[in-house]
């Protein structure tokens, strides 16, 4: 089940308040995220399509397939890489609610600060290997397993960049209540 509003989005708006590099590396990062969901959007609806058309073309036309699945997944994995930092930012990742109700709102909001230090550590290492699994892909000129043969810098670059993206939206989280930052 997802949290219910979280003490620190109550009075969410799209501006957010305190010193300036923190507020603008929001701003970025929120239009950022708002491109990012748009385009990902595009994509699952040309995932879907690529599919459809997948199917269709083998059952009634016979039609060899050799492309399509790699494609769709190519796309899918790049949505959700890509959207993380914007689902971070809604707080929408599934969360336990059971402590929620049982602590105060100060406890709440030390939880939900050691939660992000420990998200934020995980997903460092993450984001690490991701870009190290991607620049090793480009380097060595690392293709897929198939007919089509993509390169497999793409995926993994998307996930890198969407890690990074996640890592700088959790940092944004962590970093806010200790310098006076808050979204209005």
């Amino acid at each position: 089940m997802m949290h219910g509003p979280l003490p620190d989005l109550i009075h969410q708006q799209d501006a957010a308040t305190g010193p300036w590099p923190v507020v603008a590396v929001d701003r970025i990062l929120t239009w950022c995220n708002r491109v990012i969901f748009v385009l990902a959007s595009i994509a699952m609806v040309a995932a879907c399509i690529v599919l459809s058309y997948s199917v269709i073309g083998r059952e009634l036309f016979q039609m060899p397939n050799y492309w399509q699945d790699e494609a769709a997944v190519f796309l899918l994995v790049g949505t959700a890489f890509m959207t993380s930092a914007w689902v971070q930012q809604q707080r929408g990742h599934i969360g336990i609610e059971a402590f929620v109700s049982l602590l105060s709102p100060v406890a709440n909001l030390i939880r939900l600060w050691l939660v992000d230090v420990a998200s934020f550590a995980f997903c460092s290492f993450f984001a690490w290997k991701s870009w190290t699994l991607a620049y090793e892909a480009w380097d060595e000129g690392q293709v897929s397993n198939s007919m089509w043969s993509p390169p497999l810098d793409i995926p993994y670059g998307l996930m890198a960049l969407g890690m990074t993206l996640l890592c700088v939206q959790i940092l944004l989280q962590i970093i806010a209540p200790i310098v006076g930052a808050a979204r209005r």
